[in-house]
Parts: structure tokens; C-alpha cells; sequence
């Protein structure tokens, strides 16, 4: 049997086309014993580093001549005319060609082809040329391809004389190094493509001939798209994705399915008349050398200004000798390694060449550094400060890193001075720098807070920086414009992500193409649960495996459902498109496509086109490249519009960076836990752990930020209990409260354990942020070899081994949670800016918050929060409103008119604007006469009509806007006609030749009479246009039931475990919607929408329940419900809500409401009092009895009173009266 090896193989990584993954080729292959293979996929090299890594892990512990071998390469697209041309179908895609790498230099010459095909010759598919053939020849091997290749089509096509002219032109550019490819793989299925076999046939008939007459090898190939033959109905399905056809469509694309990756000895069945064809795809393997695609770092240049220091004039001043003892020695001078491992550390970092750039950059790193230091900690530095700048710097310099601070440093210092752009205080273990502080980097001070740097960059822990960094969201993309005109376009790109087909993605994809009836596709997915009860990884095979009705699908004896479940395992996990990392971000040294593939993207914000590496972010290091993260952070974005609004309303600059960490009311904020709003501390479980913490410091805060987590929050109760002194504070040993003191005893964050190890045993830097790691990754191996160095290093230092060995255990189980600090402490700083804001300009904070909130539910919520605090939030209004919330003069909150459907920005502004030249609109007419009626049209006013935006010209009703006049005309329309009118009248008078001061009187229209809408008509309309009721809500007459009757909430519902412990539930709301259906049975069905205060939820109801309740479910009817909370009938495991009984609100309202007593302290009663509550009462009267309980606090007495001649309504004035005064209280029946 000849040797073979696949040279044409696809993996996933052809979008929609392939169906094989990496893993599962190189698995076959080498079970097959073939030496290697190639990847070839479509036009993009997006699979290749997983491919080399995969074939990297496999080799590891084989003989070198053992090792499977690697073949980077691509099926290019080749523009018939040349990649610049795109004029029609001639110019779409292009012939095929097989293009491998044989070295080093054409697998760079490789990614210069590829890449240019996307930037540049992009046309329905990437595209290279003859052009670019040319010019990156060296290094590389190609093929003819399948009969889609230049030559055969050629060949099919009876243009001879063109099919050879091509040869010619190959042989000529890549001599020993073209090859011509045969194929021939009948089809022996029938639904598949039998076209393709003759065709194979007759190419090759000539191919052989012109391999003869211009002595070109052939090989033989497979054009590979999946791994074995019983995924080739799988593919056939792919492939109908892919061209969204159905699977029974006559006349949809097919494949032969043949396109398995076939072992040698079918192969050598297929080929064994031309043995040369096999043979000599192991001459191509043989030329293949082995290089690696991974780089040392590639750090981007800093241009350093010239009066500091140039690398000329460096060379000119040092020595080589003088740079080997700068980088081999440590901090202190003192010699650290033999010269045989400090000339290996010299080459790892470039050789002397690079040494000299690195030491200018390192200099002038340490000058910004020092220079920030004396600025924040004064001048002379103290001795720590000093040493920790020093130590730091060194590790930077002596790991050839200066270069990525220097860059970080730039683009955060234009953000904030040339952009405008807010940056937060840094996020992740780069907090733990002082350099970077330093720098202004981040904002926290490490010093201050025992933030280590190491736990950022240890010479132990040998890997790149890694600074994040957040932005608001305005900026980011400002930052991002800025960082690529400074370093050139070519050198910044964003880094690729892939979409893969996930379990219930894959379920739907085939049942669509199948046409598995929707209900039924719907059905399969929602029995595949978020997470499997087992722990086992969500996959399909795995969810089979425990959740009974998929194992029924899968056994069906429906052909439909069966195959579906066969195909969605094979198709599962897929590659199904490609998108952009929502952060990551490459800055190079060099054109980018020098070290790596790039592929093109849309810009979401420009639409332009945008540089996309074509390895994704895990591996994208590994080449060198230097990966930064540009984060949006919402929070930064509403702190920066909170200021704005305390600028606009009270003229006050509020310097954010700078706000006192021990401000009474931020603390009081806390303590009370009235943080809905502000950032990290807002959930009801924190809150309620703040109100038992009582924060004091912002250590307190740092520690809950770290508590608060699956894990470490069972250590939660304890920590409160030591804060509060109702159990001691103690410490295994007295020289660690060093360290716990502000934790109260309680180990929280990764770095205590590593100060801890170096206090009590002695650890080096190094060692203790391996510790760390070890502990946090579980690495049980390395715990083991670490545990006798940490018993013997705290004996030797004169501590009790028992009490070490409690400490290592205790460290064990709780370390694998422990905290970043770093990260901790500047998210919590954050939060407390937004905490702080919130307690002293709470209205212009809320603002703030709700103009970022795009989910209307969240903005009901901080509508909730702003009534509790006291802060009235009021509909649009044309006077008042700007685009977003803003904060008036009576320190309301206005809505934006932005908010409002229908009205666009350019309106808005016009409007703005308008009012800002020339003041408020006095009525109607004059808004008219002065705005923009181009950009402020009819959809816009009629859209502020609706919500309420001109209820301050009192002239007009909301109605009458829409009130016809004789000739059938809407008021609003005769409103613009007669606006317009007057403008042009406005514009020709003052363009005339005696000027505008003589301007033409128009009439204003008269406004016509219209019928008054009902309450609920008209907050109906506000709500569709606002999205949530604004002025009222119509479930406000029924108030007091939902509040002091109901005990559950319809959101309550979302969570029904929580439900079970209550005998009856009682809720009240109004329904929204009504979807209803029929059963698999036949039978109808309904499912309710009823919405209350709180939200909204969903009411079942099915059979007989079905029967009864229907006529209850009109769309805005108010419902009371009773119901229960009971296990399913046929699935006990599974909860249900049951309704028992139905009623209208409006029916037993007055029965529900029995009585009402009023609580109120005597002090507090006076005649004006008394008489304004008999008016109250007077004017409701009603069925509910109304009690009073007069409370004495100084006698201690207590008196119950009945109204015997009156019985009262309970309105939402009775009681918005009773809320008034913060001493009286209420209780219903």
C-alpha cells in the first residue's frame, strides 16, 4: 500500500461548509497512521492555530520521528480578473487553489495572500490574484484544486489553450513546487450529486496528459469537508443552512457525499492505477518543515521624545556588558543567575539589539513614574514608596514589558485630557501596581489598600501584562479611533470570536430543514435545561442521557423526530459564523499581518470596515501579539451624566476622583441598604447584608464586594457578627492581624494569603503568587510539594506547627474562593462614587441611571425608587424636557423627550434648541410658528400630543388635537399646516425689500371641541408611546387592595418554590394579553398576561379551568385571584400556580376593604389636621368602616376610636394624605 496523506481537508472553520472539527481529523489521521495533513479551508486561516496546538498536544512524549506533522494551508478564491475588479457575476468568487506552506516564510507569505484577500479583494468571497501570487511566491506550495480549481474548469469548458497558458503560468512561478490535483469519488447514495463524478473523470484524463507534457506531479486528494461517512447526512443538512433550502427542495445543492476524510487504504483503492498520485502527496509532507508560528512578545514602539534619549545615542553610552548586568542582576545589583542563564534571559528578550530599546524605554518609564509619585505621595518620597517603584520598574524593564506601560499610560491620558472621555479606576490585578498608579493608570493606591504586584507580574509568573481597562461607553469607541490614527490602521485590530451551534441552536437548525412541525421543534428545546442536574457539561448526548423525553425523541419511530436528534449530536458544536470580542483589541509593533492573518469586520458605529485577527483571543498571544481590552462600563457613562446634571441644576463642579471616602450620608445610604441604582451593592440579598453590616469604612465595603459570591458568602453571617462585636475577633496567630485586621479576623482575598505566607514562612514574591494560584486552581500536586515549605519556613520563624497546619487547611478550603483585592477595591470605589452621588444629588443621580437604562421594566423600578425617596418623576414635556432625564428647578426629574416613540433625535434637538435661543413656548401656536417643522414633523407632535408633552398649554386638551373640523380634519393637521404657513409668510417678509417688520398676521386657528377620552383611553396611548403609564396608572384606583390585601406580587410568580409555604395567594392586576391555542388533543387553552405594580406575569389555563375563567381574560380587566401553589399532576417534581376563584376588582373592592385605621400620635393633632382629614372623608364616602388608634407616648396610653356616622372609600388621596405625615401609619381590616 502506498503511503497518502490528505492535502485538501475542511474543518468547521469553512463557515456552513464544513462539518469536521480540527480535534477529530488529526484523531483520524493519526489512528490511520498517516504522518500528517493539511488544512485547507475556504479562504481563511481561522482553524490554523488551534490546529497547530492540537497536533502540538498530541506529538508531546512521541519520537521525532513519530510526530504527526502539520500542513498550514488555505483554499484560496483566485480573481478571474484581478482582485480590484468587482463588476458582476464574473467577478464573484474565483477559481480554486490549494495554497500550503512549505516553511517558515510562506507560512508568513501564506498570511500575506490571505489577509490581502479580505482587506483587499474581498467580492461575495476573499480573493487573491495572479498579482499577489506572484509577489508572495517564496516559501509556498500549490495545487490545482477540485474541478472548481482555474485548470480544470478550464479544461471542462473546451478552453485548452486557457487551461495550459495556466499551467505554464504556475509552473513557471512555483517550478517543482505546483502540483496537479486528481479527484474521483463516485457518488453512491441517490439523493446526492452524481454530476461531479464525470466531470472528475474527464479533467483528469487531461490533467494526466498535461502532467506528462509539462512535467508537472499529480497527487490525489478528497475534497475532505467531514470526518467519516456516517456524518454525511449531517453535512447534507449543514449544507441546507447554509443555502436556506429544505432538505426536499428538487432542485437544492448537493454534495456526492463522498467528502469523508477517507483512510489510506480507500484512498489507495481509488488511486491504485496511478500509484504516483499517492506517493507524492508524502513528497509535499517531506518538503513541509517543521517551524513554529508562536513569537516572543512584539511589543509595540513608544515614541519617546528625543530630548530624553534616543537608542543611538544609547549605544553610544552603554555597553553590552553594561546591559547584561542591568537585566541579569535583581533590583538591588546583586548578581542572581550564572552568565550561562542570564545570556539565555538576554536572547529570550531579543538579544543586545533590542536590550537598548527596552533600557530607553524602561528609563523613560521610571521618569514618568517617579515624576506621578512625588505629584500623589509628596516629595522626597518615603523609603517604601520608593522601593516599591523601584522593584517594580525592574520587573518591567528585566521582562522587556516598559514599552506596554508607556502605551496604556498614553491612550488613558488623551482619554481624559484631549477626549473628554471618563476612565475608570482600573479593574483586574493591574491595581496592585504602583507604577501604574503612578502613571495614572488607574486611581487606587496600592500602598494604601496591600495591593500586590505581583499577583500582576512576577518574573515566576512569566506572562504578558495584562491591563484592562473601562471606559464610558460614549468614549470607548473614541479611544479606539485615537489609539489606531496614532499607531497606523495596519498595526491595531480587533480580535475575531466564532459562533458555534449550541444544543438547542442545533435542534432548531435541522428541524427547520427538515420541517419538523414548529411545536414540536419548540417542545425539544425547552426540555433541554440551562444546566444539567448531573453537573455533566450541557451537550446533547449528556442530555439524553438524563432527561427522559429526549431519549423518547431519539428512539421515535418518527423518522423526523429521530433524525433530528441524530443529526442536532452530529451538528452540535459547529462553527457557525464568526463575530468581533466586545473588548479585546491587538496594538503591534508591525503591520499586523507581518505575524498574523487578518479578516475584515463591520464597525457598528461607522459602518466601516475594521481589522479583524483571525485567531481568536486565548491563543492570540501565544503569536507575539500584545492584546489590550478596551471595556465600555455603563456606570462611568451615568457618573459622567450625573455631574453634568449637578453642573446644569445647581451649578456646582463635583470632582468625582476626589469625592471624601468617609461621607456621613454615602455610609447612612449604605447602612439604611437604599442602593437600588448604584453599582455592585444593589441586589435585595446585599442589601439586606448591609443593613445587619452597618458599614463604617470603606474596608467594610472592599470585603462585602469580595464576600458576596457562591462560596465565600456562607462566611458572610460571621464577618457581620465580628463587625458588630457579638463574637471576638480572633487570629490563629497575633502577627497575622497584620494583615486580617481590616477583615476582621477572616481570611478574604487571594493577596492576605500571600502576605501571610511571606510573614509567617518566609515566601518569596514569587512563591506566594504561586500559592495563590495553586490554592485557587485546586492544583493539588503543587499544594503537596509547596505544604512542607510553608510548615518548615513558619517553625524556623518560631511558630507552632499545629497552628500552621490549621492555617494551611483553613487556607485550602477557603482559598479556591478568595478574592482578587485589586479588583475588589476599584470596582468598589466605583460603586461608592455611585453611592455617594445617589445620597447627595439624589435627583440629577436618578436622572442619570434612568436615561442609561434601556429596558423599560428597570426604569418602572427607578421610578419606584425615586417615589420612595421622596423625588417626583414627570412626564415629557416641551418646556421642561431635554433629550434624556433631566433634573428641573424644583429638583424634579423630567422625563426626555427622547424617550418618546416617534419623536427622533434631529426633533428633539430642534426643539432644544429653539427654546434655548428664544425661550419658552408660550402655547401651541407659537411652538409651531418657531420650530423646525422639517425635523419636528407630524409623527413628532402628534407622538408629544399622545404622551403628554404639551399638557403645559392648557389650551388644549390631549383629545382635541385629534378633533375633526368640518372639512374632516384632524386639529393637528390644520395646527402644522397653519405653523408651516407661517414661516414661509415669516421667511418672505424678512427677505423682502422693506425688511420683516411689517410681517403678515395669520390667524391661529380655532381649536375645536372633541369628546373627552377616558382615563384609561388616554394612559393607554401615553403608555404606547412611553412604554410605561406615566401621569397615572390604571390600576391606581384599586392601590390600596394590591398593596394591603394581596400578599404576592405577580413578578412572585417567576419563582414559585418561594410560593409553597403560603396556604392561600392573593394577587390582583390587570390583564395585558391573551395568547390562546389548542392542545396536541384538541382542546383550547389560554395564557394571560396580568400585570400589577411590581411587573408582569403569566397565568395558565387549561381544560375546565379554561371553561370557567375565560370570560374573565378581556384585555384590561382587573382581576382579584386566589389561587395556590401546588406540584403538577403528572409531573409531582414540577410546581404550579392554581387558580381557586376569579373576581373584578371593581366588584369587591368595597369587600375587601373592610376597614382602615388610621395610627396617630396625640402630639401630633390639631384642629387644621383633624378638619383637612373630615374634608377628606366627607368627599369619599364610601362602604369601608374608618378607625382611629391615637398613640401617647408619654403616658403610654393607647385609645381606639369608630366613626359611627361614616363610613369612607379608600382613595389614593386618603391615603397619599396619611403617607404625608411620616408619623401617622395605616393598616387595613
Amino acid at each position: 500500500m502506498q503511503d497518502f496523506v490528505h492535502l485538501h481537508v475542511h474543518t468547521h472553520y469553512s463557515l456552513l461548509d464544513g462539518q469536521a472539527s480540527v480535534s477529530r481529523l488529526v484523531d483520524k489521521a493519526m489512528k490511520d497512521g498517516m504522518k500528517g495533513i493539511a488544512i485547507t479551508d475556504h479562504g481563511n486561516m481561522f482553524g490554523i492555530k488551534e490546529f497547530i496546538n492540537y497536533v502540538s498536544k498530541k506529538n508531546k512524549g512521541l519520537a521525532p520521528e513519530e510526530r504527526f506533522k502539520p500542513i498550514v494551508g488555505c483554499e484560496m478564491y483566485v480573481a478571474r480578473r484581478g482582485k480590484d475588479k468587482r463588476e458582476g457575476k464574473q467577478d464573484l468568487g474565483g477559481w480554486h487553489l490549494i495554497v500550503l506552506a512549505k516553511n517558515e516564510k510562506g507560512y508568513h507569505n501564506l498570511i500575506k495572500l490571505v489577509s490581502r484577500a479580505w482587506t483587499e479583494g474581498y467580492y461575495m468571497h476573499p480573493r487573491t490574484d495572479r498579482q499577489d501570487l506572484e509577489k508572495y511566491h517564496e516559501g509556498l506550495i500549490v495545487c490545482s484544486a477540485c474541478i472548481g480549481g482555474e485548470v480544470p474548469k478550464k479544461i471542462l469548458n473546451g478552453q485548452m489553450e486557457d487551461a495550459e497558458e495556466a499551467v505554464r503560468w504556475y509552473k513557471n512561478l512555483f517550478g517543482e513546487d505546483y502540483y496537479l490535483e486528481l479527484q474521483r469519488h463516485p457518488a453512491t447514495v441517490t439523493r446526492a450529486n452524481h454530476e461531479t463524478y464525470p466531470l472528475q473523470v474527464q479533467a483528469n484524463k487531461v490533467l494526466l496528459e498535461l502532467s506528462k507534457k509539462y512535467d508537472i506531479k499529480v497527487i490525489c486528494s478528497n475534497d475532505v469537508h467531514f470526518v467519516d461517512e456516517e456524518n454525511a447526512e449531517a453535512h447534507d443538512r449543514l449544507i441546507c443552512l447554509s443555502t436556506q433550502k429544505d432538505l426536499d427542495d428538487p432542485s437544492r445543492m448537493l454534495y456526492t457525499k463522498q467528502e469523508w476524510m477517507k483512510t489510506r487504504a480507500e484512498m489507495n483503492e481509488l488511486f491504485a492505477d496511478v500509484p504516483e498520485a499517492l506517493s507524492n502527496t508524502i513528497e509535499i509532507l517531506n518538503k513541509v518543515e517543521t517551524y513554529s508560528i508562536d513569537h516572543a512578545p512584539i511589543m509595540p514602539t513608544f515614541a519617546i521624545p528625543e530630548d530624553f534619549g534616543t537608542e543611538e545615542g544609547y549605544r553610544k553610552t552603554y555597553t553590552e556588558e553594561d546591559l547584561y548586568n542591568e537585566f541579569t542582576q535583581d533590583e538591588n545589583g546583586n548578581v542572581v543567575m550564572s552568565r550561562e542563564d542570564g545570556e539565555a534571559k538576554i536572547k529570550r528578550l531579543g538579544g543586545y539589539e533590542k536590550l537598548y530599546r527596552i533600557k530607553l524605554e524602561g528609563d523613560y518609564l521610571a521618569k514618568l513614574a517617579f515624576d506621578g509619585a512625588k505629584k500623589l505621595y509628596g516629595d522626597p518620597l518615603t523609603e517604601e514608596v520608593a522601593e516599591r517603584l523601584k522593584f517594580e520598574l525592574y520587573i518591567m524593564k528585566t521582562m522587556g514589558f516598559p514599552g506596554y506601560f508607556l502605551i496604556v499610560q498614553d491612550f488613558i491620558a488623551a482619554a481624559r485630557e484631549k477626549l473628554g472621555v471618563w476612565v475608570g479606576p482600573g479593574r483586574g490585578s493591574a491595581a496592585g501596581s504602583a507604577v501604574a498608579y503612578c502613571l495614572g493608570i488607574t486611581k487606587i493606591d496600592p500602598i494604601k489598600y496591600d495591593l500586590l504586584f505581583e499577583r500582576f507580574l512576577n518574573p515566576d509568573r512569566i506572562s504578558l501584562p495584562d491591563i484592562d481597562v473601562d471606559f464610558d461607553d460614549d468614549g470607548r469607541g473614541e479611544v479606539l479611533r485615537w489609539v489606531t490614527e496614532k499607531y497606523g490602521q495596519e498595526k491595531v485590530a480587533h480580535i475575531i470570536t466564532y459562533g458555534t451551534m449550541a444544543t438547542k441552536m442545533a435542534i432548531k437548525d435541522v428541524a427547520r430543514v427538515q420541517k419538523l412541525p414548529l411545536p414540536e421543534s419548540d417542545r425539544l428545546c425547552k426540555l433541554v435545561p440551562d444546566k444539567l442536574a448531573s453537573g455533566k457539561k450541557l451537550n446533547l448526548p449528556n442530555a439524553i442521557e438524563e432527561i427522559p423525553e429526549l431519549q423518547q425523541a431519539e428512539a421515535s419511530p418518527d423518522p423526523l423526530l429521530h433524525n433530528t436528534m441524530k443529526y442536532a449530536k452530529m451538528l452540535e458544536g459547529n462553527v457557525r459564523g464568526t463575530g468581533v470580542h466586545a473588548c479585546g483589541t491587538i496594538i503591534c509593533r508591525d503591520d499586523i499581518t507581518d505575524w498574523v492573518p487578518v479578516s475584515t469586520a463591520d464597525d457598528k458605529e461607522t459602518g466601516e470596515k475594521m481589522l479583524v485577527t483571525q485567531y481568536e483571543g486565548s491563543v492570540i498571544e501565544e503569536t507575539g501579539l500584545i492584546k489590550m481590552d478596551f471595556l465600555g462600563l455603563k456606570t462611568l457613562s451615568i457618573l459622567k451624566e450625573a455631574v453634568e446634571n449637578v453642573r446644569l441644576s445647581r451649578g456646582i463642579e463635583v470632582d468625582i476622583d476626589n469625592v471624601p471616602i468617609d461621607d456621613p450620608l454615602t455610609y447612612k445610604l449604605y447602612c439604611e441598604g437604599r442602593t437600588i441604582g448604584t453599582f455592585q451593592f444593589e441586589s435585595p440579598g446585599m442589601q439586606k447584608y448591609l443593613r445587619e453590616l452597618q458599614p463604617s469604612v470603606f474596608e467594610d465595603l472592599i470585603a462585602m464586594n469580595a464576600l458576596y459570591r457562591p462560596g465565600p458568602m456562607d462566611y458572610i453571617p460571621d464577618f457581620i457578627d465580628r463587625k458588630q462585636g457579638r463574637k471576638p475577633i480572633e487570629y490563629d496567630l497575633p502577627v497575622m492581624e497584620k494583615y486580617l485586621k481590616d477583615t476582621y479576623g477572616i481570611t478574604v482575598y487571594q493577596e492576605q494569603v500571600m502576605l501571610l505566607s511571606r510573614l509567617l514562612a518566609d515566601f518569596t514574591r514569587g512563591e506566594s503568587d504561586a500559592l495563590r494560584k495553586a490554592m485557587g486552581k485546586k492544583l493539588r500536586d503543587k499544594l503537596d510539594q509547596m505544604k512542607p515549605k510553608f510548615i518548615s519556613g513558619g517553625e524556623k520563624n518560631g511558630h507552632d506547627p499545629k497552628i500552621l497546619e490549621k492555617i494551611w487547611a483553613d487556607w485550602e478550603k477557603f482559598a479556591s474562593y478568595a478574592f482578587n483585592k485589586s479588583h475588589a477595591t476599584c470596582y468598589s470605589w466605583v460603586a461608592y462614587q455611585t453611592a455617594y452621588m445617589k445620597a447627595n444629588y439624589p435627583a440629577e443621580y436618578m436622572a442619570a441611571v434612568m436615561s442609561r437604562s434601556k429596558d423599560i421594566a428597570d426604569v418602572t423600578k427607578l421610578m419606584d425608587e425615586c417615589k420612595a425617596m421622596g423625588i417626583r418623576v414627570l412626564g415629557p414635556d416641551v418646556n421642561e424636557s431635554n433629550l434624556k432625564f433631566t433634573v428641573n428647578k424644583s429638583g424634579d426629574i423630567r422625563f426626555g423627550l427622547g424617550a418618546v416613540k416617534g419623536v427622533g433625535e434631529s426633533a428633539v434637538q430642534s426643539i432644544i434648541d429653539e427654546r434655548r435661543k428664544n425661550g419658552p413656548y408660550t402655547n401651541v401656536f407659537d411652538l409651531v410658528q418657531r420650530v423646525n417643522l422639517n425635523a419636528c414633523n407630524r409623527r413628532a407632535v402628534e407622538s408629544m400630543a399622545l404622551a403628554g408633552a404639551l399638557d403645559s398649554f392648557t389650551e388644549l386638551k390631549r383629545e382635541q388635537y385629534f378633533a375633526l373640523n368640518t372639512k374632516n380634519e384632524a386639529f393637528l393637521d390644520t395646527l402644522l399646516r397653519y405653523g408651516n404657513r407661517y414661516q414661509v409668510d415669516k421667511a418672505t417678509a424678512a427677505n423682502s425689500l422693506f425688511g420683516g417688520e411689517n410681517m403678515v398676521e395669520i390667524a391661529t386657528p380655532d381649536i375645536p371641541q372633541a369628546e373627552s377620552w377616558s382615563d384609561l383611553e388616554r394612559l393607554n396611548k401615553e403608555r404606547d408611546l412611553v412604554g410605561i403609564y406615566l401621569s397615572a396608572h390604571p390600576l391606581d384606583e384599586f392601590q390600596v387592595i394590591l398593596e394591603q390585601v394581596c400578599n404576592t406580587k405577580m413578578k412572585e410568580l417567576e419563582d414559585l418554590s418561594s410560593l409553597v409555604t403560603r396556604e392561600e395567594i392573593t394577587l390582583g392586576g390587570m390583564v395585558t394579553g391573551l395568547r390562546t391555542g389548542n392542545t396536541k388533543k384538541g382542546n383550547p387553552y389560554g395564557i394571560a398576561k396580568i400585570e400589577d405594580y411590581s411587573g408582569s406575569g403569566e397565568l395558565a389555563f387549561f381544560g375546565q379551568d379554561w371553561v370557567n375563567y375565560q370570560g374573565y381574560l378581556g384585555e384590561r380587566t382587573f382581576l382579584f385571584i386566589k389561587g395556590r401553589c401546588q406540584p403538577r399532576t403528572y409531573k409531582q417534581d414540577e410546581l404550579e400556580f392554581k387558580v381557586t376563584s376569579m373576581e373584578l376588582l371593581p366588584d369587591v373592592k368595597d369587600r375587601l376593604l373592610e376597614r382602615i385605621t388610621i395610627t396617630m400620635p396625640l402630639e401630633k393633632l390639631d384642629k387644621t389636621l383633624v378638619m383637612e382629614l373630615a374634608e377628606l372623608a366627607r368627599k369619599s364616602p364610601g362602604n369601608t368602616e374608618l378607625h382611629f388608634c391615637i398613640t401617647d407616648q408619654i403616658a403610654k396610653h393607647v385609645v381606639d376610636l369608630k366613626s359611627t356616622n361614616m363610613k369612607v372609600s379608600v382613595t389614593r388621596e386618603l391615603i397619599s394624605f396619611i403617607k404625608q405625615h411620616e408619623e401617622f401609619d395605616f393598616r387595613i381590616n
